[in-house]
């Protein structure tokens, strides 16, 4: 799908690789025997030196150890490197925190660091054991294997059942200094708006301080992982974690201004796209779901329209078989938990193939249903939905619900 351009900001590749001083690398360690040896399930992320370091994690009561763990190391807001598996979330298990810091330890060993110094991660199936033995034998070997341009390597192994890697970068300038930011997501299934939906390791050699990494976090994430649902679970496993090691020279960010500002955009930038790219690749997914709420009396008000616009099961399965079904639409922006008068509701519907007003004043349009099924066959989906002439605004992300969907929950274990 085409990455969607925020003014300013130039794309570029190599993912978590792309700024000054980060290497990483992923490979198979066989933590599912007989699984397929081209697909890695074990990746690192290294700094070349300590980074300024913030993240965020899944509000789920129920949460993996490798969250306790990295919660623990990152109290300091420093790290200096990642690990990361797939196929075990290492979640609900009884030596879980152990085989957490078993991890880090291993990691640390091999790169010369503290184990402190180490964020661990895991995403896969919750509640069996995770192997150890396969990391101990191949965390020397993976480490070995680090390199400037191994994010493509990193990002196949953080996949679970993703089809495609998710991956951006961006350069910036910061008085003067070229800055990067770049990152990788996972994130297909057990997806919904509630922090932070996902797994996602972001690096950058911007200088800032711990403190406003985290506040950037805090406030980007909230206008694009938490506006993205496939399925309206919420992950026991979600976390987003950003490193940065200051390579690029610009005075540290250490408070409120406009520097602060270019790096938030940059943040919005990187995090809107890979939003984007989760959504698209629901599982089972065929089409991305960008629905746009204005005309709200705030932000909050049309944050929640949109979203329960797009986490309506009735309207996905109608996009899905390309039904124009503005009733469903109707019913999801009414049952928004928040006050609005509806008589003054208008919605469209957009694509490269056109737009078509389906609802104006609470009221349906005549419209041609041959139109809006040709604007429906497209892969994105726009749904534009004004609720009055307040200033309030938002943007959330969904995807259609498809058979596949049901297929592939129903046998993921297997």
């Amino acid at each position: 799908m085409k990455k969607k351009e925020f003014k300013g900001f130039a794309f570029v590749e190599g993912g978590v690789c792309a700024a000054q001083g980060f290497q990483a690398n992923g490979i198979h360690c066989g933590l599912k025997p007989g699984s397929d040896p081209a697909k890695n399930d074990l990746a690192v992320i290294f700094a070349e030196k300590p980074c300024s370091a913030a993240a965020m994690y899944t509000t789920n009561k129920v949460q993996g150890a490798p969250i306790t763990v990295t919660r623990k190391h990152l109290e300091d807001g420093t790290a200096q490197a990642v690990i990361v598996n797939s196929v075990n979330a290492n979640t609900c298990n009884a030596d879980g925190i152990e085989k957490a810091e078993k991890m880090c330890q291993l990691t640390a060993d091999a790169l010369h660091l503290r184990p402190e110094d180490v964020i661990v991660a895991s995403t896969g199936v919750i509640g069996q054991p995770l192997p150890i033995e396969p990391m101990i034998n191949s965390i020397p070997e993976l480490v070995k294997g680090l390199n400037p341009e191994g994010n493509a390597a990193a990002v196949n192994a953080i996949m679970t059942t993703d089809t495609q890697p998710k991956e951006i970068a961006v350069k910036f300038e910061i008085n003067g200094k070229l800055c990067t930011l770049g990152g990788m997501l996972k994130g297909s299934g057990m997806i919904h708006p509630n922090m932070a939906t996902t797994l996602t390791f972001l690096t950058t050699d911007c200088n800032i301080s711990a403190a406003m990494l985290k506040q950037a976090l805090h406030e980007v994430v909230a206008v694009t992982l938490n506006r993205v649902s496939v399925d309206g679970d919420t992950s026991t496993n979600d976390m987003i974690c950003i490193l940065a090691n200051g390579n690029s020279g610009n005075a540290e960010i250490k408070a409120f201004g406009t520097e602060f500002e270019i790096f938030k955009d940059a943040l919005y930038a990187v995090l809107m796209n890979l939003s984007r790219m989760m959504a698209r690749d629901g599982e089972g997914a065929t089409k991305l779901i960008e629905c746009v709420c204005t005309g709200a009396e705030d932000d909050k008000t049309a944050e929640i329209v949109a979203k329960s616009v797009i986490t309506s099961s009735l309207f996905k399965a109608a996009i899905f078989g390309e039904d124009a079904n503005w009733g469903r639409i109707l019913c999801a922006v009414g049952y928004a938990p928040v006050d609005f008068d509806i008589h003054q509701v208008n919605v469209a519907i957009t694509s490269e193939k056109g737009s078509i007003d389906v609802c104006q004043n609470g009221a349906g349009v005549e419209f041609s249903e041959e139109k809006a099924k040709e604007i429906l066959s497209e892969e994105e989906i726009l749904i534009s939905v004004s609720i009055g002439t307040g200033a309030g605004s938002a943007i959330a992300w969904g995807c259609d619900l498809t058979y596949d969907y049901v297929r592939i929950n129903g046998d993921y274990r297997s």
